[in-house]
């Protein structure tokens, strides 16, 4: 696929935008999940279409091609901070219809259930994850496994952190050992990010929620950065920025920044170099990066972890179902459903 940026003026250059939103969608369905712009930025960079210094441009002009309607507006995947909460839609059915299909759920009620999926388990795990591309692409798998996942974004917010070590405080009262996973940049202040992740913690440990619910002391958490590591990205041919400018612009790599000569940095200056790897460069491996988070999954729940959550399913289809049919209830609602929907 020739992928060319946008370059001209007037109407050739309507007419390169267009040709390049057509080309970011045909390679969008191939892809299969949705990128932020920056996420584009990588994938295309993989496929040898741009170079580094081509990143802020790629993102102007796709943020250009969604203005002007070539790119669909909600092409780019959005941060869950920015959306809108409060908005109601219309029932695009009739008030009976919507009533017939509230019986359906109730006969169909075991696949919407939560029970406990950690009771028996020996390992309760979240997962952080430091770009939203990123998170994206392990989602899927997370649900699968039952594992709540989010974006930290740098420095996780104080109620993030309060929230997810609330769950870890609950799962150590019941018995289980706690995990949290970890996925962000290869840089100084990224690998630091993930190694003072319990000093975060251990801070709230002496917070208290309205209903009386106390903080969690973190020493018995096992944390777990699985990537992106170094290895990793040399293994996967992963990108890497040749500086080391951080979120606010300014060198680690320079000797007036004020860390610069702080153990960290150095340490990191002769192990890697000059050079960062950010987490948005694995979209270009998703199959590899899928199967890393698979891994370190199965690290503590073991390939049968899906089996066994699905046995957990059958157990409350089979109560369900039983109750149901001892009762005589499912053939009754049935009839009402149908007759609401004319079968």
């Amino acid at each position: 696929m020739n992928i060319i940026l946008p370059k001209g003026r007037g109407g050739n250059r309507e007419l390169e935008m267009m040709a390049f939103s057509d080309n970011l969608k045909e390679l969008s369905k191939k892809i299969g999940f949705n990128l932020s712009s920056r996420g584009w930025c990588y994938q295309l960079e993989g496929f040898g279409l741009i170079t580094k210094n081509e990143f802020d441009k790629v993102e102007k002009v796709i943020n250009e091609c969604r203005k002007k309607g070539y790119l669909p507006v909600d092409f780019i995947l959005e941060e869950d901070a920015r959306l809108f909460s409060g908005v109601e839609n219309s029932e695009g059915e009739t008030p009976l219809e919507y009533f017939a299909d509230y019986l359906h759920t109730a006969l169909y009620c075991y696949n919407f259930y939560t029970p406990d999926w950690w009771e028996d388990e020996e390992y309760y795990i979240q997962m952080l994850v430091e770009k939203i591309d990123l998170k994206s692409l392990f989602e899927p798998i997370c649900k699968q496994y039952h594992i709540p996942i989010a974006t930290s974004k740098g420095w996780s917010s104080i109620i993030q952190r309060a929230k997810y070590s609330r769950r870890f405080k609950e799962a150590e009262e019941n018995g289980l050992k706690c995990v949290l996973l970890y996925c962000g940049d290869h840089d100084p202040d990224g690998l630091r990010i993930s190694d003072t992740i319990r000093k975060n913690l251990a801070e709230l440990m002496h917070v208290s929620w309205n209903d009386g619910f106390t903080g969690y002391d973190p020493s018995d958490l096992i944390i777990d950065r699985f990537g992106l590591n170094y290895d990793f990205i040399v293994k996967n041919n992963l990108s890497w920025i040749e500086n080391l400018i951080t979120g606010s612009g300014k060198n680690l790599a320079n000797p007036n920044h004020n860390n610069h000569n702080l153990p960290y940095v150095q340490e990191y200056l002769k192990s890697v170099g000059i050079r960062k790897c950010e987490a948005n460069a694995l979209v270009v491996k998703p199959e590899e990066g899928k199967q890393l988070c698979i891994d370190t999954i199965e690290h503590y729940l073991d390939h049968d972890a899906i089996n066994r959550f699905k046995d957990k399913r059958l157990v409350i289809k089979q109560e369900i179902s039983d109750y149901l049919e001892d009762k005589n209830i499912k053939k009754p609602l049935e009839k009402i459903i149908n007759e609401i929907y004319g079968d």
